[in-house]
Order: C-alpha cells, then sequence, then structure tokens
C-alpha cells in the first residue's frame, strides 16, 4: 500500500490519476500515525515552501514524515515534496525544511525566465534502478522558480539544464525525490512511477 500524504497542498489529483493507470494499491491520508507507519509514501507539491511546512507542523506530519524516512522506509517527493527535505530555501527565510538532506533551495538567478516552465531534459549522474528504461536526454515536464543545491554531490541523481545545470533529482538510500512531475511527464514519467513501485515491492 502507497500512501500519498494529504497536507492541505499539492496536486493529489493527478498523481493519484498517475498511480491509478498503473494499477497501484493508494490511498490518501492526513494522519501522523498512517504516515509514519506506512512502507511506502508519496509527498507531492505545488506551493510554497513556507506554507507546506506550515500544514505539515500544524497537521503532526513533519515529524511523522521525518520518522518514516528515519525508520529506513520509502520515500518518493515531487516537486516541492523534494524542496522540504532540504535545510531551507529562500522562498520562506527563517522557516526550517526537514533537515533530511543537507543544503538550501535558492531562487532561479540570471536571464533565464522565471518561472522554469515546460519539457526538459535530463542527465543521468548515477546508474539507479528507477531509471530503469530511461535514459539521459529525456523529457520531463517541470514548474518552478526554485531549485535544490544539496551539500554532498554523492545524492544527485540527475541534473537539468536551465541557463546552468541544476539538481533535478536526488536519491539516498529509500529516499528519492524529483523537482520534475512524473504524473505530468506522460510516458516517461509513468515508466518512473512504475520503477518506484516495482523497487517498493520488493524492499
Amino acid at each position: 500500500m502507497v500512501v500519498v500524504v494529504d497536507y492541505g497542498m499539492g496536486n493529489l489529483k493527478s498523481v493519484l490519476n498517475a498511480f491509478s493507470r498503473l494499477h497501484a494499491s493508494i490511498t490518501i491520508s492526513s494522519d501522523p500515525d498512517v504516515v509514519r507507519n506506512s512502507p511506502v509514501i508519496v509527498l507531492p507539491g505545488v506551493g510554497a515552501f513556507g506554507a507546506c511546512m506550515e500544514n505539515l507542523g500544524k497537521r503532526g506530519l513533519a515529524d511523522a514524515i521525518k520518522g518514516h524516512i528515519r525508520d529506513g522506509k520509502r520515500y518518493l517527493g515531487i516537486c516541492l515534496g523534494m524542496q522540504i527535505l532540504f535545510e531551507s530555501s529562500e522562498e520562506a527565510p527563517g522557516i526550517p525544511g526537514l533537515h533530511i538532506i543537507r543544503g538550501t533551495v535558492p531562487r532561479f538567478t540570471g536571464s533565464m525566465k522565471i518561472p522554469h516552465m515546460g519539457w526538459n531534459s535530463i542527465n543521468i549522474m548515477k546508474g539507479s534502478p528507477m531509471f530503469r528504461g530511461i535514459g539521459s536526454g529525456d523529457f520531463f515536464y517541470f514548474v518552478h522558480s526554485f531549485y535544490c543545491a544539496p551539500s554532498d554531490p554523492e545524492v544527485v541523481a540527475t541534473t537539468t539544464e536551465y541557463g546552468d545545470p541544476f539538481v533535478s533529482s536526488i536519491e539516498t538510500g529509500k529516499v528519492f525525490a524529483c523537482q520534475f512531475h512524473p504524473e505530468k511527464s506522460q510516458t516517461v514519467g509513468l515508466k518512473l512511477l512504475q520503477n518506484f513501485l516495482d523497487i517498493a515491492e520488493r524492499s
């Protein structure tokens, strides 16, 4: 059973639709005990870092998610669900993230249009079963103005070019998180979600 975390924000419908197309056993929950004890959780996200952390804190979900990850259970974070794993974000100065991954979430600078919106390709930086059947150069759908800057390069799974390269997904232990939206990325996005389900079923 995969639990999609409901914290009052995020694109739950499109994520649920994508998993339904893969015939996955999915439930939605805002119950901290369910989230903490589930073997697999998905945290989708569209919105602001500060509001997300506030909602997670009020509902007791921040501690539940941290406990889930620290217990060695599987986590998939999408967009904002990736950013909140970090220590802080320039979008919400003074509001801490979950501190799962060391690093920050800066805003894009330079002459590129913000937000970074639309299709862009990935460059796979390390081998992972998450990318079985997916290659460097494949395109995913992005919508974001901030990007993740991990302190440890070992967690970087993919990068993407937007003016300069930025980290578009990370993987460490049983945590995988991506800045792009697999649920909106058509065939290649469904392939990534299917890989996630296959990995989760085996571990």
